[in-house]
């Protein structure tokens, strides 16, 4: 299976707390939550549903994991028909969680990677074709990324600069030459852009 990564990030790279919810992630007090909610035109919207419908299985750091069980595990198509797809595709596929926090993961057609975790999706990526999508789950795409495990980075930059919460990329970490591969800026200013590693 070929591995991507979706991720909303804003102008200063900020990618915490961009749900719908403003107290979705409050760590280290950040209080700037729901920053990507509403931004984005139709369009937009159609790529990301797109997306999660050809996802053959997910892979999520542990936060993240908790954040969609919670939300998106418990909801059903009709809770919310605009996005009834992207409710389908995370409720029916595989799901697999990196934590070696996490004891029994409850959100069924899950499975707990620990152990030697980069062989474990090595295994993944080269049992079918496919794709194994990464949505969110900052920490685990660093780790992936520095592990040469990514074939393709979608970021959706928002326009909007926070000035505080976690960044995708730390301050200090490995450079990593990346290829431009599509580009597009939606009727909102959304930039979204898919990157291969070079």
């Amino acid at each position: 299976m070929k591995l991507t990564t979706m991720t909303q990030v804003t102008l200063d790279g900020v990618m915490q707390g961009n749900g719908g919810a403003s107290d979705e992630d409050r760590r280290n007090g950040f209080e700037r939550g729901g920053w990507a909610l509403g931004k984005g035109d139709d369009e937009t919207h159609a790529l990301i549903k797109q997306t999660y419908q050809r996802a053959d299985a997910f892979l999520f750091g542990r936060r993240t994991y908790e954040l969609f069980a919670a939300s998106w595990g418990s909801m059903t198509e009709q809770d919310n028909p605009d996005w009834a797809a992207v409710t389908r595709a995370l409720n029916t596929q595989p799901k697999y969680v990196v934590s070696t926090t996490l004891a029994d993961p409850a959100w069924p057609g899950t499975t707990l990677l620990a152990g030697d975790v980069a062989a474990a999706i090595r295994e993944l990526k080269a049992k079918s074709d496919g794709e194994l999508q990464v949505h969110g789950s900052g920490t685990l795409i660093r780790w992936l990324l520095a592990n040469d495990l990514v074939d393709e980075m979608t970021l959706m930059v928002v326009p909007v600069i926070l000035g505080q919460g976690a960044r995708l990329f730390p301050e200090n970490g490995p450079d990593l030459a990346l290829d431009l591969v599509e580009s597009r800026v939606d009727t909102k200013g959304v930039a979204i852009n898919v990157y291969r590693p070079a």
